[in-house]
């Protein structure tokens, strides 16, 4: 088959496309055979194109859309993704802010007593230093964003230098407007890396895909675009 050879794909792979209504449906020839014709292969195309930006799901929905004649709700689905790939890069720049913010407060002089000192700090020093109640660092901690030990003689809890330095990035990311769901996997970044040092690979990695996604969302709406013009749902500019 043409159309398969052409995008490297297997003929059965471009049956199930076609079945999933990501392509239009064929007409069949007298013998039975699917005939595809130019409008299938800008189609497959445009899906090609979506999937990198928008992924496999939403790329189906998005084409899925197109050829039911709903063009106003493929362009919703793209809409949402532009959206979701604006929050990533707001979240990006909201972590790489706090961490910035941090950059002083992790030198060796701790501020009131909250730094990272032998033995760590308790918990109504550290509240003071970040101008916040020791009930909210309790919450913090009940939702992961803090692992305070325990000093073994009081009960009390004792924050180590990790653990002040994950507090303070929680503040600031809450200062951000972040949601304690939201900057937990962020905290969990910081641990898994070994501090913030490491991190900033982390973060360029970051940056990288979302270019990368940007670049794809870009390449996708253009192919869409032209798909749409073949089949007479847009307007010429």
């Amino acid at each position: 088959m043409d159309l398969a050879r052409a995008h490297d794909l297997s003929t059965q792979a471009v049956r199930n496309y076609e079945e999933a209504g990501i392509l239009p449906a064929a007409d069949r020839t007298p013998s039975g055979y699917r005939a595809y014709t130019p409008l299938h292969g800008r189609a497959l195309r445009a899906f090609l194109a979506l999937v990198p930006g928008h992924g496999h799901k939403v790329a189906t929905s998005i084409m899925r859309a197109v050829n039911q004649g709903e063009v106003d709700e493929a362009l919703r689905l793209v809409d949402e993704s532009h959206a979701q790939l604006g929050d990533d890069r707001r979240t990006l720049q909201a972590v790489e802010s706090a961490l910035s913010a941090l950059a002083p407060a992790t030198g060796p002089e701790p501020v009131n007593g909250a730094g990272p000192v032998p033995g760590g700090t308790f918990i109504g020093p550290l509240a003071a230093e970040l101008g916040i109640r020791p009930a909210t660092l309790r919450k913090w901690e009940r939702a992961g964003l803090v692992r305070p030990g325990r000093d073994p003689l009081t009960g009390y809890r004792v924050y180590e230098e990790g653990d002040v330095r994950d507090a303070r990035l929680a503040h600031q990311l809450r200062r951000g407007g972040h949601l304690l769901e939201q900057i937990a996997p962020l905290i969990t970044q910081v641990r898994t890396a070994g501090g913030l040092e490491p991190l900033q690979a982390a973060l360029l990695d970051w940056h990288g895909r979302l270019s990368a996604r940007g670049r794809a969302l870009l390449t996708g709406a253009a192919e869409l675009d032209a798909y749409l013009r073949a089949r007479g749902q847009l307007s010429p500019a």
